[in-house]
């Protein structure tokens, strides 16, 4: 929940026109503010920069005062939608409700970006993969395949708290989620699973370069252009 209209389209116009000078293998997607998505969709269009929403609705349409379907966000320009984010989850969203949302989105070819992660408590009960690995099986609809989502995994512990998960934490819990979802889709071993635990500049090349990340779901560092460009950058080795 940042970011006017000027600020917004500002930082958006700034990545897409860097996006355009950085040599092939960056994949960006930022999930701005819904007041902001449908500007910075048509200042996207036409470019590398993908553009998708922060949450959406189960519902198609009804009575959900303040609320928007994911059909809305697709006709305001979304590709994709982050759905089950921590902040989310912590604030009492389960994983069935993530599961509809996600059917949902796929009814409006939006692409789903589900969210996953233990608690420290969760951790260090020695249930983290447990945890996980149920997550993941209860916040996927029927119907999917690797092409159709993205998973992060958010170790909620990690997460602007100081706490940081280490190479070798973030490698095992990567290898699990794979190995969970090649058992739950067709060719799910190949579905991009991001790392989302206060993913920043200094520590992005690190956790880009370990067996089974795919790329990283940022939170405060996006709405830095300097860091947010060097941690794009970081997975290819620097400028």
């Amino acid at each position: 929940m940042n970011g006017l209209r000027a600020d917004g389209l500002g930082l958006a116009r700034d990545l897409a026109d860097w996006l355009e000078t950085v040599r092939p293998g960056v994949q960006m997607l930022i999930c701005p503010p819904a007041t902001l998505l449908s500007d910075i969709a048509a200042l996207a269009a036409s470019g590398p920069l993908l553009v998708g929403a922060q949450d959406c609705h189960h519902r198609a349409s009804g009575a959900h005062t303040g609320d928007l379907s994911a059909a809305m966000l697709a006709d305001a320009g979304a590709s994709h939608v982050i759905l089950g984010h921590s902040e989310r989850r912590s604030q009492g969203e389960d994983s069935a409700l993530v599961a509809a949302k996600a059917a949902a989105a796929r009814l409006s070819e939006l692409r789903p970006l589900i969210c996953i992660g233990e608690t420290l408590m969760e951790r260090e009960a020695g249930l983290a993969g447990t945890i996980v690995a149920r997550q993941l099986h209860d916040s996927l609809p029927p119907g999917l395949d690797a092409d159709s989502i993205i998973i992060a995994y958010e170790p909620i512990w990690a997460i602007g708290t100081g706490r940081h998960a280490d190479a070798g934490t973030i490698a095992a819990m990567h290898a699990l989620i794979k190995a969970e979802l090649a058992t739950l889709l067709p060719g799910g071993g190949d579905v991009r699973v991001l790392y989302g635990g206060s993913v920043t500049a200094a520590n992005a090349a690190g956790i880009l370069h370990l067996p089974g990340v795919d790329g990283v779901l940022v939170g405060g560092a996006s709405l830095k252009p300097a860091d947010f460009k060097a941690i794009a950058l970081a997975g290819l080795g620097g400028a």
